[in-house]
């Protein structure tokens, strides 16, 4: 089963809901999205762009990423050899909400750490561990893994605290992150027939109790883009998502993200994208 990362497929025999390997070197990786079930780690030396969530984000050096599954992300490019260890592992494989809601994995944080010469030889030693339970018999190495998977982000956790601004603590910041999460957790979307309930700023302002201008304020001020901005971001990036991994309708994949008419959602796409849905699927 193809997850996304170049050379790693599914092995279930050996261990369901997870896999680990070293980095392939190559200097010349497509670009390729990542499947939207399962978290990602991993840790990097070398230069790498990825798209993470439609932002671009540049590995340069040796740093640690987190990869959450809410958000759609992809390999752009490597620019020199890399080397290092990546590993990814379902929700129902980890099974811990203290994994699941470190601010590691949160959607918005940045998934990057810069690491030291001896953090990164440290976090390597327990992704070769990792690495040596994974091809062994001991009849309790799964709990053994989900032991490593702890250390790293907790070892991540002390090198790089979850940072609280100023504005986080504010009305504006409080709005603004409980937009953002409405928004998220409204992905991804698993069936065709249970559209979006919230699509416009005036829903989610009616949604959070507040007036619209003022969640457009808000957002606008922490987070440097207007409410819609966002939401149009996030439905285009699960229309793509839905467009490649699916083999729904155009129709089925408009209704399910809340418009009314195929017609209307070829145009939004197109508008925000450049391009028609038929033609983005094709690719």
């Amino acid at each position: 089963m193809e997850t996304g990362i170049p050379g790693l497929s599914w092995d279930e025999s050996k261990l369901k809901g997870f896999k680990v390997h070293e980095l392939s070197p190559s200097v010349d990786v497509p670009a390729r999205t990542g499947r939207r079930d399962f978290y990602k780690m991993g840790l990097v030396n070398g230069d790498m762009t990825i798209d993470y969530g439609g932002q671009i984000v540049e590995l340069k050096g040796t740093v640690l990423f987190f990869v959450n599954p809410k958000v759609a992300h992809s390999i752009v490019r490597r620019v020199s050899r890399t080397s290092g260890y990546a590993c990814i592992f379902t929700e129902s494989f980890i099974n811990s909400r203290e994994l699941q809601d470190s601010p590691l994995f949160r959607v918005g944080d940045n998934p990057v750490i810069s690491l030291k010469e001896d953090q990164a030889f440290f976090i390597g030693t327990i992704f070769k561990k990792m690495l040596a339970a994974y091809a062994s018999e001991y009849a309790h190495k799964a709990d053994l893994i989900k032991s490593c998977i702890a250390l790293i982000i907790h070892e991540a956790l002390e090198i790089q605290p979850p940072q609280r601004t100023k504005s986080s603590i504010t009305g504006p910041g409080r709005i603004a992150h409980l937009f953002i999460d409405l928004l998220e957790r409204q992905f991804p979307i698993e069936r065709s027939n249970d559209p979006l309930k919230l699509r416009s700023p005036q829903d989610f302002a009616a949604s959070l109790a507040v007036h619209v201008n003022y969640l457009n304020r808000a957002v606008k001020e922490v987070t440097g883009k207007p409410t819609s901005a966002h939401i149009a971001a996030r439905v285009s990036a699960e229309a793509k998502a839905l467009l490649k991994y699916t083999d729904w309708s155009v129709a089925d994949i408009a209704y399910a993200l809340g418009f009314d008419y195929p017609a209307y959602f070829n145009n939004y796409f197109k508008r925000i994208t450049g391009t028609t849905p038929n033609s983005f699927r094709k690719v």
